[in-house]
C-alpha cells in the first residue's frame, strides 16, 4: 500500500509539471493529457520494461491512469491560478522527485534488483517523464542540460531505498530517510544556486 501511495502521489505531481508545459506551448486539450500521462506515467513505463513487468503496472490498473487524467484536466481548466502558485509547484516537484525515487528503487528492488540496478531503475523513474516530455514538447530534455540538481538528487535517494531493502529493512524505515533525502538535496540545490558540473567553455 505505501508503494502504491508513494507511486500515485509521484504521478500526480509530475502530470501537473507536464500539463503545464503543454498549456504554455499553447497543446490543446489532447496535448495536455497525453503530455499529462507521459509525465507522471513514463518513468514508471521504463523502469517496469526493464524489470520484466508486462504490460506496466499503471496500464494493469486503472488508479494509475485516472491520476494523470484528473491532473491534466485540473491544469488545463485552471493553469492561470497555477502558474501563479510558482514556488509551491518547486517544492511539490521535489517531493514528487523523492516519492518517485523511493518507489521506483524499492519496486525494482521487490522484483529482484541488486542494490546499483535499482538505485538507478529509481532515478529513471523520476526522469524519464520528464525527458519523454521534453521531446514531445519539442525540446532538449531539460534535466540534460540545464545543470539543476535533478537527477543526482534522485539517483542518491533511490540508492539509499535500495541499500535499505537489501539490508532487510521495514520499508518504512527505508522510504522515509530516502525521500527526504532526496527532497532536501533538491530544495537546498535551488535555494542555494547549487548547479552540476558542466565542461569549461574555452
Amino acid at each position: 500500500m505505501l508503494l502504491l501511495i508513494l507511486d500515485l502521489l509521484g504521478i500526480a505531481v509530475f502530470a501537473v509539471s507536464g500539463a503545464l508545459l503543454a498549456v504554455r506551448q499553447r497543446f490543446d486539450i489532447v496535448g495536455v493529457l497525453v503530455l499529462a500521462a507521459m509525465t507522471g506515467l513514463g518513468g514508471g513505463w521504463i523502469r517496469d520494461v526493464l524489470i520484466g513487468v508486462t504490460p506496466p503496472t499503471s496500464l494493469a490498473d486503472w488508479r494509475y491512469l485516472i491520476v494523470p487524467v484528473a491532473c491534466g484536466l485540473l491544469a488545463f481548466w485552471f493553469h492561470p491560478a497555477l502558474e501563479r502558485m510558482d514556488r509551491p509547484v518547486i517544492v511539490f516537484d521535489a517531493f514528487g522527485l523523492g516519492l518517485f525515487g523511493v518507489a521506483g528503487a524499492l519496486t525494482a528492488s521487490e522484483h529482484g534488483a541488486g542494490p546499483v540496478p535499482a538505485a538507478i531503475l529509481g532515478m529513471v523513474t523520476c526522469i524519464g517523464g520528464g525527458i519523454i516530455r521534453d521531446l514531445l514538447a519539442g525540446r532538449v530534455p531539460v534535466v540534460l542540460t540545464t545543470g539543476e540538481l535533478y537527477a543526482i538528487p534522485a539517483l542518491a535517494g533511490s540508492a539509499v531505498a535500495a541499500v535499505g531493502f537489501e539490508l532487510g529493512a521495514p520499508t518504512v524505515a527505508v522510504a522515509v530517510p530516502a525521500a527526504a533525502l532526496t527532497i532536501g538535496w533538491r530544495l537546498l540545490a535551488i535555494w542555494r544556486g547549487w548547479r552540476a558540473p558542466s565542461p569549461r567553455r574555452t
